[in-house]
């Protein structure tokens, strides 16, 4: 059975890789990013949303209903529906939001009014500099919040740990709200590293932990439907229903909590691998 999450099949028009596989009409489909600084991914039109992209986030179109479009998003597969007002020409972009999050001015100055909150992670094109702000075709950002894209950190935990106090939000993927899935994914591309959307889909990272191995920084800890940052031997940081935030918790603490609130045990400790 094909996962919906990342099958680019809208119920009528598929991508060309599906063929033998559905009966659909098959579309190259059209390059495009998202323009607005957060966009839900719908599980349908209108429908609840499974996870969110950001600013510059690079989709293929397969499909347009009414005011929605059918996207598979590039950095991690997932298929969904964005609202078509969402999404914009397919630029390049040569700068990212390192802060964990920033705005778009409408003049280059610290007292001009803010046009729109960027995310942390979200993709620009930068045209210009001019002082301390880098221009854009939507506005002007702090040079002081971009690095270009080339331009990657290499420790995730350190990225995750940025998050912390931001509040949980079911399919969230910004500081304004975040999951845990969300929270692991916002770290790993930020270092340029691939990650999946969701945490199931997560648990093929790396390699399996031998039940006689210790966990390390950076390593994941996996419960049914959850998924934590292992920060040291003794904690974890996590994206949590519990706090409803980005908290720290003690390892042990943790794994007895979530077994009494029926959440069952930890399924999975895996260590990533880097590419």
């Amino acid at each position: 059975m094909m996962d919906r999450r990342t099958t680019p099949f809208s119920g009528r028009l598929a991508l060309p890789s599906l063929r033998g596989q559905v009966e659909a009409t098959f579309t190259e489909g059209e390059a495009a990013r998202v323009r607005q600084p957060l966009a839900d991914l719908l599980a349908h039109p209108g429908g609840a949303r499974d996870r969110q992209l950001l600013m510059g986030d690079a989709v293929t179109v397969i499909d347009l209903q009414d005011d929605h479009a059918f996207v598979q998003a590039a950095k991690d597969g997932y298929c969904g529906w964005l609202a078509a007002s969402a999404i914009g020409p397919a630029t390049t972009p040569t700068h990212w939001v390192a802060a964990r999050s920033s705005h778009l001015y409408s003049r280059p100055k610290v007292q001009a009014p803010e046009r729109e909150a960027l995310p942390f992670g979200a993709l620009l094109t930068v045209s210009g500099i001019l002082g301390s702000f880098a221009e854009t075709q939507m506005g002007f950002v702090p040079l002081a919040h971009l690095r270009g894209t080339h331009d990657r950190p290499d420790d995730p935990v350190a990225v995750a740990e940025a998050f912390l106090g931001a509040p949980y939000l079911w399919g969230g993927n910004s500081a304004a709200g975040i999951d845990c899935s969300g929270l692991v994914q916002a770290a790993l591309l930020a270092c340029g590293l691939p990650c999946p959307g969701d945490s199931d889909q997560q648990q093929s990272l790396g390699q399996d932990l031998a039940d006689n191995m210790a966990v390390q920084r950076g390593d994941l800890m996996f419960w049914a439907g959850h998924v934590a940052w292992v920060v040291d031997a003794r904690r974890i940081l996590h994206a949590n229903g519990h706090t409803m935030t980005v908290a720290y918790e003690p390892i042990a603490g943790a794994i007895a909590r979530i077994l009494a609130q029926d959440g069952g045990p930890v399924t999975a400790r895996r260590r990533l691998i880097s590419p």
